[in-house]
């Protein structure tokens, strides 16, 4: 698949619910945000022939999200329809872990390839108010639980904020060296116009060289996405950066997502999307690959994230 501007587009990222089991601060609203029905939702055998059809055109990585898609029922068998597209490469997750532990053994059999944890702190009190509910240890327990599987890669992702985010992220970035995970810091992006304001990457990483020593850089790619990485002497495994704001990264962009209720969304900015729910649900699914295609020439060559208050929609309705 190719967009406007030749960018080769490979990877999807599914969002399989709006719900979330927490209330995270630069996510939602304290009180949630109004669900979709059930019925607006695709099902996982809908999903799979989305996938199937652009798995033709040169799909290759997808990445199941949420809203946090643990919540959503037997998210197993989804793992294991999408490891059986022919074409598709690789099939990872993104959680907040809160349900890891528990669905761990389920999700690797069906073929799980990787899975990001998101953790912004290990400072119990700290994460409670972040999240507005959760409780770190079960996060914890679900990295625990996935080192039972090496071969499955971890990534835990952290955004910063606050006034002790040194501190934070001296802590959180401490994990790769005590398990064999990567870890990393999210510049957070402002796609609404709510005042809150990131942590740079060039701040962050001078914070944990401070602590750390010199990091060497990463040559080699450590996935599809958009991270740059570096090393540590003594850590099991590396430091990565996504850094939208400070760090464009545009240029080199290939993915593109789908909503749960199964818009294309060109990207994460960007409010322009393509139904395929209603090809897939209209008996359409023939013109599936065509819409894409005519789609991808409109993706937009770069986000605007450095001008505020364009997006309003939340995270969790977008899908990460």
């Amino acid at each position: 698949m190719k967009d406007g501007y030749g960018r080769t587009i490979d990877y999807l990222r599914i969002s399989i619910t709006d719900r979330c089991n927490l209330r995270c601060i630069y996510c939602m609203p304290e009180d949630g945000i109004p669900c979709l029905a059930h019925g607006d939702i695709l099902t996982y055998e809908e999903i799979e022939t989305i996938c199937r059809a652009m798995a033709q055109i040169g799909l290759k990585h997808v990445r199941i999200t949420g809203g946090e898609p643990l919540v959503r029922r037997q998210c197993w068998r989804l793992v294991e329809k999408l490891r059986a597209v022919p074409g598709v490469q690789s099939v990872t997750l993104t959680t907040n872990g809160i349900l890891l532990a528990q669905q761990a053994q389920q999700l690797v059999a069906a073929g799980l390839d990787g899975v990001n944890i998101s953790l912004d702190t290990l400072d119990a009190d700290a994460y409670r108010e972040i999240t507005r509910c959760g409780d770190v240890s079960r996060v914890l327990a679900g990295l625990e639980e996935m080192q039972k599987y090496p071969h499955v890669t971890v990534k835990l992702n952290c955004v910063l904020g606050g006034t002790q985010w040194e501190h934070t992220a001296r802590s959180v970035a401490g994990l790769a060296k005590e398990y064999p995970v990567h870890v990393r810091f999210i510049e957070r992006m402002p796609l609404a116009d709510d005042g809150t304001q990131g942590c740079a990457q060039d701040d962050v990483l001078a914070a944990l060289e401070a602590a750390y020593g010199a990091a060497q850089p990463c040559e080699k790619p450590m996935g599809f996405g958009p991270s740059t990485y570096v090393q540590f002497a003594g850590f099991w495994g590396k430091i990565g950066f996504i850094s939208a704001v400070s760090h464009k990264f545009c240029a080199d962009c290939n993915r593109i997502r789908l909503t749960a209720d199964g818009k294309l969304r060109l990207c994460l900015q960007s409010d322009r999307m393509i139904d395929l729910r209603a090809l897939v649900r209209g008996g359409r699914t023939g013109e599936l690959i065509p819409v894409v295609q005519e789609a991808l020439k409109d993706k937009p060559q770069a986000h605007c994230f450095e001008q505020r208050g364009i997006e309003t929609a939340c995270m969790s309705r977008i899908g990460g």
